[in-house]
Parts: C-alpha cells; structure tokens; sequence
C-alpha cells in the first residue's frame, strides 16, 4: 500500500458491515487523510506464538476495493 492508509477487518460472528459502512463510519470518526482508503476482510489476522498480530504479514489484496475519488480529500 505504500502510503495509502489501508484497514484489514476481521468481523465479529454475525457482523455483517461492507466496506462502504466501516468507512463512512471511520470518516465520522478521523481526520480525512487518517480514513482507509481500502478495506479488506480476513477470516483471521496472523498472529505469533505469543498472540500478537504480526502486522509485516498483512497484505491488501490487489483486488481490495478503494474509496471513490470523490470521497478522497482535496
């Protein structure tokens, strides 16, 4: 992702949010430059022996959906 602010999701048994609902709401939420652009979901993030997520082994899909250029800041 580069620079590009980008959230991998696990979602609670249940849950069912797109996308688009995490990311309105995350807008409401942040400064316009913090909001991820992209937004995927895991079944489970990578996590090490001790439980901690190992954040280097998180990739965005190339097909993760990005935020429509009109939403973007200026």
């Amino acid at each position: 992702l580069g620079e590009e602010v980008g959230a991998a999701v696990v979602l609670r048994e249940g849950a069912n949010p797109t996308a688009d609902d995490l990311r309105e709401h995350v807008r409401s939420q942040l400064a316009a430059y913090k909001y991820p652009r992209r937004i995927w979901f895991l079944d489970e993030l990578p996590k090490g022996p001790t439980g901690k997520i190992i954040k280097r082994e998180i990739r965005a899909p190339e097909s993760a959906p990005t935020a429509p250029a009109s939403a973007r800041p200026r």
